[in-house]
């Protein structure tokens, strides 16, 4: 299958790293429509056509990746809209509904829901997919595969999607946040800054995965690092006493507050 990427920032370069380091596709099926040409000749050495034109891309393409910054969106399906007859679409916008992209695209354009996560140009990444679709089942199996190619894909049902894209979607950027705060931390007492940095991520890396494959709830697992009268249940008074927790709640609050307002235009 040809695959299209109409936008190609920090969302859609990680999709297409993480296809390229799985060698799902190869860089000779993929077109992007991009408008540096800088980046564009780093993206040319790696095998992937690239063209300013969407329409170039469009008709060169099966599947067409939506990856444009929302307020971009119609003016670019204005532009294309005659040509995404019988094309099947992946849109990764933030903020446009099902009910949004299906009056905007034609009627016989089927598309799917995508959002997913930056860690995907590691291979790490978490993509949510929506179950309401208007695609092929063989199309959605298509964008399952390709986005678990550099990660994980959990399908969720429309209703939840805004509420968990403030999880998986937002959430490395509060990761990184914390990641930089507890080197900062340690920094602050002696530790060189690139250690410090070094020790927080493979911590928080190595925190995850006790989570992910030990299936322990956080809080019990949590529990074991705090000795009674020990210098962790101190550490984490501190963070309780800075409401870290009602922090990271309202975080992700605000991502879905401002996704809906995005969704009213």
């Amino acid at each position: 299958m040809k695959l299209g990427f109409i936008g190609a920032g920090n969302m859609g370069s990680a999709i297409l790293q993480g296809i390229l380091h799985s060698h799902m596709l190869p860089a000779a099926s993929i077109c992007i429509s991009r408008k540096h040409p800088e980046r564009s000749r780093e993206l040319e050495a790696q095998g992937v056509f690239v063209t300013p034109d969407n329409w170039e891309l469009v008709n060169a393409s099966d599947c067409i990746i939506l990856a444009v910054k929302p307020v971009y969106v119609p003016e670019v399906i204005e532009e294309i809209r005659d040509l995404l007859h019988g094309k099947f679409v992946i849109s990764i916008v933030a903020g446009y509904t099902f009910d949004m992209l299906s009056s905007m695209l034609p009627s016989d354009a089927r598309f799917v829901r995508v959002m997913p996560n930056t860690p995907l140009a590691v291979g790490e990444g978490m993509s949510l997919m929506s179950s309401r679709c208007t695609c092929t089942d063989e199309e959605f199996a298509f964008a399952r595969t390709l986005f678990e190619a550099a990660g994980k894909v959990a399908v969720v049902e429309d209703r939840v999607f805004t509420a968990a894209n403030g999880i998986s979607g937002c959430g490395p950027a509060f990761v990184y946040a914390f990641i930089e705060a507890l080197a900062d931390g340690g920094v602050r007492y002696g530790v060189p800054r690139a250690l410090a940095y070094e020790l927080a991520a493979q911590t928080l890396i190595g925190a995850a995965r006790m989570v992910l494959e030990t299936g322990e709830h956080p809080g019990k697992l949590k529990d074991a690092v705090c000795s009674p009268g020990g210098t962790t249940i101190e550490g984490m008074y501190a963070l309780e006493k800075g409401g870290m927790r009602a922090a990271v709640i309202e975080a992700v609050g605000a991502t879905v507050e401002k996704t809906l307002r995005l969704s009213k235009g």
